[in-house]
């Protein structure tokens, strides 16, 4: 993609670098969320909050800032990076998930937009669930590249995304749930097994 060969390192990643980067945040949060004392109920409201909001963000950044197909030349080429790539070569395994040199600032500043809507220490049960959404995200979509599902949840969720690649990229959006691309209209319809 790339001349240089940084910049083309900083556009590959491998599946399991967002576990080593991001379950540590995960547990520095959970960690300041007891320090802080917000007690043990209200950091697993905040936390299953966290995992919903990110089922959305998901959602609006797949459909609406991945898929936004900008005219000018520059800022197709940085369409094509971000996520055109993907599209071209779904297979490519280095490709699948956020390379950290986007995924870092991303969630720093989700971090901060959360801070600063929640009240004080909130973000400390928040973050963790909405951080664990991106995991799951990120991981499951290398799976659902790689992988040959047995049970009929992953069947139906892969089968969810491989009709956004192959099918139709205008519709299917969700890619760990088809959730919001029910609630958005934006779901294929598929045919029901007899």
């Amino acid at each position: 993609m790339f001349k240089s060969n940084f910049l083309e390192s900083l556009s590959k990643v491998h599946y399991f670098v967002p576990l080593i980067i991001f379950v540590p945040v995960i547990l520095a949060c959970s960690y300041f969320a007891y320090d802080r004392n917000i007690g043990i109920l209200n950091y697993i409201w905040l936390f299953l909050a966290g995992l919903f909001v990110w089922t959305l963000t998901e959602y609006i950044m797949h459909r609406f800032v991945f898929h936004f197909v900008p005219k000018a030349k520059w800022a197709l080429r940085l369409h094509f990076i971000f996520h055109g790539v993907h599209h071209d070569y779904p297979s490519d395994a280095m490709r699948l998930v956020m390379p950290p040199s986007a995924s870092i600032p991303l969630a720093t500043g989700f971090y901060f937009l959360f801070n600063a809507m929640l009240p004080a220490n909130y973000i400390f049960g928040f973050f963790p669930g909405f951080i664990l959404g991106y995991l799951v995200y990120d991981i499951s979509h290398y799976a659902i590249h790689h992988f040959n599902f047995k049970g009929a949840f992953w069947k139906k969720i892969k089968q969810h995304h491989m009709l956004h690649h192959y099918q139709d990229p205008t519709k299917g959006y969700g890619v760990s749930s088809p959730l919001w691309d029910k609630v958005f209209s934006s779901d294929f319809i598929k045919k029901q097994d007899d």
